[in-house]
């Protein structure tokens, strides 16, 4: 592990040192990052990968995106979803090729339970960036809502698939596998 989580600090510092801070989903460091992602040995290596990850998707280089991504998340934070909303709307408007402006709008909508709407935007994110972990539990949050276990537990598997040590994932779909075998006893 300790071997691991040496050379997983070598390839952050490496594929952030070499390439510009502006990124978003089809910024060339992820590969990477999805590599050893896959091959962390636990939640503490993972995590920092999936804080990198994060930091990418969240990028942009154009500064508009970026004062709305701003915007809304702090918008988000306050609960005001009805401006966080907003300017995720915008941000698709003039970005629509950025996934994780859909990723948060997709959010915003869940929130405010408009699941179809939210459903739609995961679809999109996806579509972007197929390995978007965080709209694939998205996805499954979203048919636990709709009572959907079948394809909640299908999100949270592909979410884990991706990023295996993802652990509300883990938890929705132990929980799910469970009470699932539970009605067909």
């Amino acid at each position: 592990m300790r071997l691991f989580w040496s050379k997983a600090i070598a390839v952050l510092f490496s594929l952030f040192a070499a390439l510009p801070a502006a990124a978003d989903q089809n910024d060339a460091r992820l590969d990477e990052l999805f590599s050893s992602l896959l091959q962390a040995p636990g939640a503490a290596e993972a995590q920092a990968l999936e804080g990198a990850i994060w930091s990418i998707w969240g990028q942009s280089d154009d500064g508009a995106v970026r004062a709305l991504m701003q915007d809304g998340v702090a918008a988000m934070s306050r609960r005001d979803y009805r401006r966080a909303l907003a300017k995720f709307e915008q941000m698709v408007a003039i970005a629509p090729d950025f996934a994780e402006g859909w990723n948060k709008r997709a959010t915003v909508h869940y929130l405010m339970g408009n699941f179809e709407q939210s459903l739609a935007d995961v679809a999109k994110t996806l579509s972007l960036e197929p390995r978007h972990f965080g709209a694939l539990s998205g996805r499954g949050l979203i048919y636990v809502a709709l009572e959907d276990e079948k394809r909640a537990l299908e999100a949270f598997e592909e979410a884990l698939a991706i990023h295996p040590h993802l652990a509300s994932a883990a938890v929705n779909a132990a929980a799910l596998r469970k009470r699932i075998r539970e009605r067909e006893i």
